[in-house]
């Protein structure tokens, strides 16, 4: 009598929660926020780019690059790498990329760089640079491709239309989208 009532009370929530509730979910998330629902799909002439809501890598110097990603820009390990600030290992990693960053920007190896382009962020996927960071890597980006002086005050314009507030005004700090960035660029 009570296995009888445990399986049908296993059958109710099974059907509750397994099957009801992510379908209705999914609907009304398809039908409030269509574009997150699918992913945040970014399509570059007809053909998709990347989701805006994950960072993907630009290896070329002729685009702004994302942050570090302790997983490669890999979604299933996405993780921290669990160094800690007392880590040799991220300590010798944040020297190298400070440096490999002052060579590609032509600057000093004491120049200062934007914490953002030399840490990694918590889930390695973070599709976000601090506007320093775009700053940081806006001359080099406008010397890779040759822009003109016009073509420059033209790409610094372009840049700054792609800083968002803090979520709700309040929420964080001021961002830009990599992606969103880089396939305006290419539009330029």
């Amino acid at each position: 009598m009570i296995i009888l009532r445990a399986f049908r009370l296993f059958l109710v929530l099974t059907l509750l929660t397994g099957i009801i509730y992510p379908i209705g979910v999914t609907i009304a998330a398809k039908i409030l926020f269509p574009e997150s629902a699918g992913g945040s799909i970014v399509v570059c002439n007809g053909i998709p780019a990347g989701s805006a809501l994950l960072a993907q890598q630009f290896a070329s110097p002729r685009y702004f690059h994302p942050r570090p990603s302790a997983a490669d820009f890999r979604t299933l390990p996405s993780g921290a790498s669990n160094q800690g600030v007392t880590s040799t290992m991220l300590r010798q990693a944040v020297q190298e990329r400070a440096r490999d960053l002052c060579i590609a920007h032509a600057l000093p190896f004491d120049a200062p760089v934007p914490p953002d382009l030399l840490f990694a962020s918590g889930s390695g996927l973070d599709p976000h640079i601090s506007p320093a960071a775009m700053v940081f890597q806006m001359e080099r980006v406008a010397r890779e491709r040759g822009f003109t002086t016009q073509q420059r005050a033209r790409l610094e314009q372009l840049a700054h239309e792609f800083i968002e507030p803090p979520q709700f005004g309040f929420m964080g700090e001021p961002r830009v989208n990599v992606l969103l960035l880089n396939v305006a660029l290419d539009a330029l």
